[in-house]
């Protein structure tokens, strides 16, 4: 090899891999309406069938799909070139951002796990349904585990939501409010 096909090799990345760039927006959206109709559906009075025949086992469905695009996402980006963060960020702002979305791709894998935990240990649930198919139920029914598992569900999605929103802001700062063009980070995920 030589001296300039090293340096291709090493050319700085300026966006994420497509198929991130797509599921990150995706997941996105389903992360927002999943909090969205969770909100709805605990706030509807138990005589709203439609609690129970459409809101409950559409955000189990969805919340399986999210933890799948996770687990995608983490794949890709292991085998993934990705970008650097811009060289005119502040070290703590470098450093927040890192901690943001490492704690963000956690929650995304960790909430879902918990909403499962949660139907699969309720002694009254009716399964856990995904377009179709059931997902096999692997815990015991316990009503206290099931309530521990509910509490941990709630917390860690508003944890996440305000992360997003802490997220959000960051790119707004970088793009409308730094003085360092190069800072903007949008475009590596458009």
């Amino acid at each position: 090899m030589n001296a300039k096909e090293g340096m291709s090799a090493m050319e700085p990345v300026n966006r994420y891999p497509l198929a991130m760039r797509l599921l990150h927006w995706l997941r996105a959206g389903l992360i927002l309406g999943l909090i969205a109709v969770g909100f709805t559906m605990t706030s509807l009075p138990d005589t709203a069938s439609i609690k129970f025949t459409t809101l409950y086992p559409m955000h189990k469905e969805f919340g399986v799909l999210v933890w799948l695009i996770v687990v995608v996402q983490l794949a890709i980006r292991w085998q993934s070139r990705l970008p650097q963060p811009p060289a005119g960020l502040k070290p703590w702002e470098a450093h927040l951002s890192h901690v943001v979305h490492v704690a963000m791709l956690v929650l995304a894998f960790v909430v879902p796990l918990m909403g499962y935990s949660m139907s699969a240990s309720f002694t009254q649930s009716d399964g856990v349904p995904f377009f179709g198919l059931e997902v096999p139920e692997l815990l015991p029914k316990n009503d206290k585990a099931f309530a521990v598992f509910q509490l941990l569900h709630k917390v860690l999605a508003y944890t996440l939501l305000g992360l997003v929103g802490l997220h959000v802001a960051g790119v707004f700062k970088h793009r409308f409010l730094d003085a360092d063009k190069a800072n903007d980070v949008l475009p590596r995920m458009l």
